[in-house]
């Protein structure tokens, strides 16, 4: 029987060397049954989850600054989440919508199409993954526009099926060994403010100049059916554009009929302190691809977008078996009612103001801390040799995390260079745990 969270302790608490015996044990049966290409950060077994804590199967409770990678925004195991779900999944669990449609696959639509930037004529699909959200967006696209080249930038994460790895800048782990990759795939400089060699105040309209330039020469703009960029960077390190980048590309995109899609599959979803990440320099994205934390842990995505051009695909052209499940549905809608019931994304500004205030007072003791950056509860630190040098230091971020994974704190590394600090708590995290996490942090780097 399925043990119920209410009343787990938000507090953290170690029991155990981590790993716990249990969790030993549990990896031993995993080496034996899971393919070793699948990682994990931490090999401690959860058994239970609520809030900012996950409590593992040998009883240590971590503080938890992960989300899941950005999905239990609204905390795991969400009373209202598993209500609906549950209440839905003793009606059905599955029809399939291109079988046999259902009202919850509307309801969430009808809500994208709603909360989603710009006043126009929306349409949605739903999906099941990040991943499948962007190759849906550049099929779109191209359907649209009858063009097929992709413009992506240097550093995007954007999934890890053939084509969204030929989308992705990074090659290990994620790229290595797979290939051939998808053709018509075109990369661009990225406006990655911390290493823009003339500073990060001419990042934005200099990195927006020379990308434009580059499309227009290398690929031409009337080849191009889409330019797909993260209005912040995930896996590639945090990387928030310099100011001006993302609506000068834009307005190049406009200019000349190109699809403007926005990647906000790990920034949805009120986690920057926006609803949506575009939001901060009002950017509206004619495609929009969400993901994980829409529906509170349960898999479900999608792609929502101009009118003319989602309706512009012949039908039976778009969909999927699992698509839009009945329960995620349901999740999906509690969700999104939690989100803006209970004003997460005020509450990502406010964990974001904490967060940056402490870790720049952090930086300013350590100078192995190049950089502190992100919006939102969606916060990085990037580190470096030191001493005015900027070479990516990954040697310490692996030090850090080991401190923290051992004394509960559970945190994510990311950046092309592998040495970027990620953190992304729940919206729904104590200011206590906060404090409490980000002191387990600044004792990690005391002991350097």
């Amino acid at each position: 029987m399925a043990t119920s969270n209410a009343g787990l302790p938000q507090k953290r608490r170690i029991v155990t060397e981590i790993p716990g015996p249990k969790s030993k044990a549990l990896q031993e049966r995993r080496s034996r049954a899971v393919a070793k290409g699948v990682g994990s950060v931490l090999p401690v077994y959860v058994e239970r989850a609520d809030r900012g804590i996950v409590q593992d199967i040998d009883g240590n409770a971590f503080i938890d600054f992960g989300s899941g990678i950005a999905v239990t925004n609204v905390g795991n195991a969400n009373p209202e989440v598993v209500a609906r779900a549950s209440e839905q999944l003793a009606r059905f669990t599955h029809t399939c919508f291109m079988v046999n449609p259902y009202e919850g696959y509307v309801e969430v639509c009808e809500a994208l199409n709603r909360i989603s930037p710009g006043t126009h004529e929306k349409r949605s699909i739903l999906l099941n993954s990040g991943a499948e959200a962007v190759e849906n967006a550049v099929k779109i696209a191209r359907n649209a526009t009858g063009r097929q080249a992709v413009v992506v930038f240097d550093h995007a994460y954007h999934g890890r099926t053939n084509l969204t790895m030929a989308l992705t800048a990074k090659n290990m782990p994620y790229k290595q060994g797979f290939g051939p990759f998808a053709g018509e795939v075109y990369r661009m400089p990225m406006a990655y403010p911390f290493r823009w060699p003339t500073g990060p105040e001419n990042c934005g309209p200099e990195a927006a100049a020379q990308a434009i330039d580059q499309i227009t020469k290398q690929i031409g703009a009337e080849n191009v059916a889409a330019v797909l960029i993260e209005p912040i960077q995930g896996e590639g390190g945090f990387i928030e554009p310099g100011a001006g980048f993302l609506p000068a590309i834009v307005e190049f995109c406009r200019a000349n009929g190109i699809v403007f899609v926005a990647d906000e599959v790990q920034t949805g979803f009120a986690r920057t302190g926006d609803l949506f990440a575009c939001e901060h320099e009002d950017v509206v994205p004619d495609l929009i691809c969400t993901a994980k934390g829409i529906a509170g842990g349960l898999p479900l995505a999608a792609v929502t977008g101009r009118s003319e051009l989602m309706d512009a695909v012949h039908g039976g052209g778009l969909g999927g078996t699992y698509g839009g499940n009945p329960a995620a549905c349901a999740a999906a809608l509690a969700s999104l009612e939690t989100i803006e019931n209970d004003r997460l994304t005020e509450r990502a500004r406010a964990i974001g103001a904490t967060m940056l205030s402490r870790l720049r007072a952090l930086a300013e003791r350590h100078d192995v801390i190049g950089d502190v950056r992100g919006r939102g509860a969606m916060i990085a630190i990037e580190l470096v040799a030191g001493n005015g040098d900027r070479t990516p230091n990954p040697t310490v971020l692996a030090e850090v995390l080991k401190h923290c994974h051992a004394n509960g704190l559970i945190l994510l590394s990311a950046g092309t260079y592998g040495n970027v600090l990620r953190m992304l708590p729940p919206l729904v995290i104590s200011d206590e745990l906060l404090d409490e996490g980000l002191s387990v942090i600044e004792d990690a780097f005391a002991r350097l």
